[in-house]
Parts: C-alpha cells; sequence; structure tokens
C-alpha cells in the first residue's frame, strides 16, 4: 500500500518526530488500558452487581404479591428496610428512562434491570446516589428507591483519572530528557547549516557518543576545507604578484616599440591580463569576506549605476521588498559583475531586478542575446565551458567562467544560480536565488 500521503500530516522538524514517537505510544496504552478498564469495569463488574440487585427486587415485588390489601404489608416493609430499599406505592412511571449522557455504567444497569425482572417499566438515574426503578406488582405500580454505589463501583473515575494524570506527567519529564539529547544535533544541524552558507558558528560537540563523534568528523571537515581555502588564498597571491610583473615589463616593453608593430602584441597583453584577472577571480573563490547585513536593494541599484557609468548598457528593473540580508558583499559583487558582463558581451542590453521576500532574495539578471538552451544550462554553470554554438561570440570570448564564479557565489550563500530564458528580452534569464 502507498502511505505517501501520511507524510503530509507528520511533523517535519526534529523535535515534533520526537515527540510523536513518545506520545504516540503512551496515547495508545492508555487508550487500550482504558477501553479494556472500561469493558471490564464499568460493564462486568456493574453488571455482576445489578445482577444482584435484580435478585432482591424479584423477591420484594414476590413478596408484595403474596401480601393482601391491608394485611402483610408490615411484613414486606420490614424485609424491604432490611435490604435497604425505600419503596412507594402508586406514582406513575416515567415515559422513557432516564440517565445522564456521560453515564455510560447506567446503561449497564438499565439493560440489566430490564433483562432480569420484567415488570420493570422504567429507571431512572438522576445522580450519583440513587436509583428510582418503577416496577408493575400486584398492589399497583411500585417504585424501588435505593443507594447508587449498590450497582456500581465506587469512584471508578479515579483510576482513569490518575492514569492520565501519570501518563502526562510520565511524558511530559521524558520529553525534557528527550529534548537535552536532541540539541546537540541541532546545535551540529545549525553549525552545519551556518558552514554551508559561508558563516561559522562557534560549535562545540556534545551530546551522546554516536552525536559527538559526527561533531568531532564536521569540525574535521570544516578545519580541513578552511586551511584549503587559505592555502589556495596565499598560493593566488604569489601567483598574482608574480605573473602581473612580467606583463607589466612586457607593457612597458611594448610601448618602446613603433605602434603599428607593437599593437596587435598589446592586444595579446590585455588579453593575458584579463584572463590572468578572471583566473584569479574563480580561484579566489566565494569565501572572501565576512558577511553583514547587507540592504539588498542599494546594492543591486548602486550595483547597477556604476556599470552604467562605465559605459554598459544595463538598466535596473523591477524592484520589491525591503530589509536587510547577511552579504558577502565582495563575492555577490563579483557574481553580479560577471552576469552583466555576460549579458553584454553576448547581448547588447541587460536588465537587472531584485526581490527581497520575508523567505528568499532574488537578483534577476537578464539579456536580448540569444540564450543557452535548456539542455546546455547545466553545462554552463561548470568551470571552463564553452558553448560557443549557443552564444554570440562577436564581442570578444571569455574562458567560461563567468557563470560558475556566480553559481560559486550563490552556493556559498546557501543559495542557487538558475538559468532560463527571459519572456520579455528574449535572452538568458540567470537567478541568483539565496534563502533568508
Amino acid at each position: 500500500m502507498n502511505f505517501r500521503w501520511l507524510k503530509l500530516y507528520l511533523p517535519r522538524g526534529l523535535y515534533g518526530r520526537a515527540a510523536m514517537i513518545l506520545i504516540l505510544p503512551v496515547v495508545t496504552l492508555q487508550l487500550v488500558v482504558s477501553f479494556v478498564f472500561i469493558q471490564r469495569h464499568f460493564e462486568d463488574v456493574t453488571e455482576q452487581m445489578t445482577r444482584t440487585v435484580s435478585r432482591e427486587l424479584v423477591l420484594l415485588i414476590d413478596t408484595l404479591a403474596q401480601s393482601d390489601k391491608g394485611g402483610d404489608m408490615a411484613g414486606f416493609m420490614r424485609l424491604a428496610d432490611s435490604l435497604e430499599y425505600t419503596v412507594v406505592l402508586g406514582e406513575r412511571p416515567p415515559q422513557e428512562d432516564f440517565r445522564r449522557w456521560y453515564d455510560f455504567s447506567g446503561l449497564v444497569v438499565i439493560r440489566t434491570l430490564e433483562q432480569l425482572v420484567p415488570s420493570v417499566r422504567g429507571v431512572e438515574l438522576p445522580d450519583n446516589r440513587k436509583i428510582l426503578v418503577y416496577a408493575a406488582t400486584a398492589q399497583g405500580l411500585a417504585t424501588f428507591e435505593f443507594d447508587r454505589l449498590r450497582v456500581s463501583a465506587t469512584n471508578p473515575h479515579q483510576l482513569l483519572v490518575n492514569m492520565v494524570f501519570f501518563g502526562g506527567l510520565m511524558t511530559l519529564i521524558a520529553y525534557v530528557y528527550l529534548r537535552n539529547q536532541l540539541r546537540p544535533i541541532t546545535r551540529l544541524a545549525a553549525a552545519a547549516e551556518a558552514f554551508g552558507r559561508g558563516r561559522h558558528v562557534a560549535y562545540t560537540p556534545g551530546g551522546a557518543i554516536e552525536v559527538r563523534s559526527a561533531g568531532n568528523a564536521f569540525l574535521d571537515m570544516r578545519a580541513r576545507i578552511e586551511r584549503q581555502i587559505e592555502q589556495r588564498t596565499l598560493m593566488l597571491s604569489g601567483v598574482s604578484h608574480d605573473l602581473r610583473t612580467p606583463l607589466t615589463r612586457l607593457k612597458l616593453g611594448l610601448s618602446l616599440l613603433d605602434h603599428d608593430d607593437a599593437e596587435p602584441l598589446e592586444r595579446d597583453v590585455e588579453d593575458m591580463q584579463r584572463l590572468l584577472d578572471e583566473f584569479l577571480s574563480f580561484a579566489r573563490g566565494a569565501h572572501e569576506g565576512e558577511p553583514e547585513l547587507t540592504d539588498p536593494i542599494q546594492f543591486v541599484k548602486s550595483a547597477v549605476e556604476d556599470a552604467a557609468r562605465g559605459g554598459t548598457n544595463v538598466t535596473l528593473g523591477s524592484v520589491e521588498g525591503e530589509g536587510t540580508i547577511p552579504l558577502r558583499v565582495v563575492g555577490i559583487k563579483r557574481a553580479l559583475e560577471n552576469l552583466i558582463g555576460n549579458g553584454v558581451r553576448y547581448g547588447n542590453a541587460v536588465r537587472v531586478s531584485v526581490r527581497l521576500s520575508d523567505k528568499s532574495l532574488r537578483i534577476r539578471v537578464e539579456d536580448d542575446g540569444p540564450g543557452i538552451p535548456a539542455e546546455a544550462r547545466s553545462e554552463a554553470i561548470k568551470p571552463f565551458a564553452r558553448l560557443d554554438p549557443a552564444r554570440n561570440q562577436n564581442k570578444g570570448t571569455g574562458v567560461g567562467l563567468g557563470l560558475s564564479i556566480a553559481a560559486d557565489v550563490a552556493r556559498a550563500h546557501g543559495g542557487v544560480l538558475r538559468l532560463g530564458e527571459s519572456e520579455e528580452m528574449g535572452g538568458l534569464c540567470a537567478d541568483i536565488v539565496i534563502a533568508r
């Protein structure tokens, strides 16, 4: 059988599921015990006690039938008093049996009396103290009044109350202990989620042995990744310095040559400089700087204005929302510049829009170029990917790192880069989506 629909009604959080695993068996056990208790106590015990009363009622009715009017009624009354019954003759029976709606044992009493005493014409159970039984006798209709405790056990609800109270108390105590065991897991999950979004959160392993092992493994993994990032940054700093120096000497030497002879070589050097900058930009990764609260609306407006002042045909589209969000400003700016640069390289116009909602930040860059086919979009975000057949190459070539850098920045913020087709401009639509 397919039980996938059941997942819609199950809690998604760890605390909710733990509470359900803890409470569900307790509630089920209480329901089973309650059912057995009601079945055995409220029905079997009540029926047995009512049978005894029924035999006494039959004896009283037979004794009353054998007594003549005004005859041995005194003997009958003495018998009734000895059996603790109050008998009244001549009253009218009720139109129907009466009990309180929650008096479940009263159902058993009425059913048993009517089965075992055929002359019964009605039964009333107005409260927990007395019972009124109306029966037809040789002396007319008689009302038999006796104590309710003769057919029902004393305070039978106490067991149910105690069971519910102590069951709830033990469940609460168990949940407190369970919460202490779950807290290290939630702390580990929070630290891992923060690290995935590029933030460093202080974390100390705790809890059970297995949780401590997972926490120590996470700390080792985080330390290795941070060391690799630091080593790569130091290495690239040296590479940048070592390569820029000979490029500067080449530019100086070419400046001394004739313009016609040096122009092609100068373009080659400029291409080398640009390619070196792109390689270094990609190698630095998206983890430059610490996240800081940033107004993404103002940030995008400023980036678009800077690009427009630089001669780029870029405009600001729709702007929605307000507020701040933790961002690595250097990485986001680099990703946005790469997306805008790709748009003007392969198209003529670029439009940037931003939307900040309660759940996410979306920065959209659209162009009027040829776009990227749907089947090639996953390949396009890979480093050094070249999609020449799908893109216009008339405005220079790149090294296939622009989209990869943007995707890396989005992942460093716990987000994603989505590629699609612009409905209004007809070219590529690139969305950087970051969860809040």
